[in-house]
């Protein structure tokens, strides 16, 4: 029977499919726990919903169920007022633009120095268009007066 080596001919290739390989099933892994973790938290909503009117307590004055709320689905945001939903939301839009828009501006820098006889400085045109396009929605989802915008 052959001894096999482990020599760079055999390794190399084997690491370079095995690192997207990890990466698909850790992100599915990950989208999986995630769901479970988010059922878990409305399963323990609800029984502390039916124990609180169990009790007495008006429905009307308990916080809405997580897989009720009128405007997005992320669990965390279940005790928040449609105003801070909004803010953070616009929050969170403006961060991801500044971010995208510097990243692209850096991309086409870089590639304007290292090319700069080439017109491969606008492959960072995208990212730069990516980030504008983030920060004018964090501008359009931004509260004004204290009362989030409405939807369409």
């Amino acid at each position: 029977m052959p001894i096999m080596r482990f020599d760079s001919d055999f390794f190399v290739p084997f690491l370079v499919f095995s690192i997207p390989l990890v990466a698909i099933v850790g992100g599915i892994t990950a989208g999986i726990i995630r769901t479970l973790g988010q059922q878990r938290i409305v399963e323990m909503a609800q029984r502390e919903r039916i124990a609180a009117i169990e009790r007495g307590i008006d429905p009307s004055k308990l916080p809405p169920m997580p897989g009720m709320m009128s405007r997005g689905d992320d669990v965390s945001a279940m005790y928040l007022s449609p105003t801070e939903y909004a803010r953070r939301r616009s929050m969170n839009l403006m961060t991801g633009g500044v971010i995208t828009l510097f990243a692209g501006i850096g991309v086409g820098l870089f590639l304007y120095i290292v090319a700069r006889d080439d017109n491969a400085w606008g492959v960072g045109i995208v990212p730069t268009a990516i980030g504008i396009g983030l920060l004018v929605s964090s501008a359009l989802v931004r509260p004004r007066n204290g009362q989030p915008p409405h939807a369409s």
